[in-house]
């Protein structure tokens, strides 16, 4: 069940892996209820996508975290995950999602509204962990190294 499901209507793109991450967020982020941040930065801030001085200082502070680099190559994104002696374990995680969405919304406090969506996440698998050492994934979306 979706946080939003006790608002009066049912979310029918919730996913229980954002559920979870919403809740952890929540009480990472010391919030008296659940909710869906726009940007969280090292699990441990959130930001309005709209302030962008905020988020342009959170971004350039030096931080620990495993080196990514992303390229395309004969149509292929290829997501580089570079070596980091003594470096955390870490789960690459890819995104999958759909670009947009309309949905009329029946019960709730927009209830008779039309409700628009972008970048829908349907799916986020973990092809895998890196302990350290370099790795590689050849085929990949959107990607997230926590």
């Amino acid at each position: 069940m979706d946080y939003w499901d006790d608002l009066g209507w049912r979310d029918r793109f919730a996913l229980a892996q954002s559920v979870e991450r919403q809740n952890i967020y929540a009480r990472n982020l010391r919030r008296s209820s659940v909710y869906t941040p726009q940007l969280v930065v090292d699990g441990l801030d959130d930001y309005l996508g709209s302030d962008q001085n905020a988020i342009a200082r959170a971004l350039s502070e030096n931080r620990e975290g495993v080196p990514v680099g992303v390229s395309v190559r004969d149509a292929e994104i290829l997501v580089e995950i570079g070596a980091q002696p003594n470096g955390p374990a870490s789960d690459v995680m890819l995104g999958a999602y759909l670009r947009h969405a309309v949905s009329a919304v029946g019960r709730g406090e927009n209830a008779g509204r039309t409700l628009e969506e972008f970048n829908i996440v349907r799916d986020i698998p973990r092809p895998g962990s890196v302990e350290g050492a370099s790795a590689g994934l050849p085929r990949g979306a959107v990607f997230a190294v926590c």
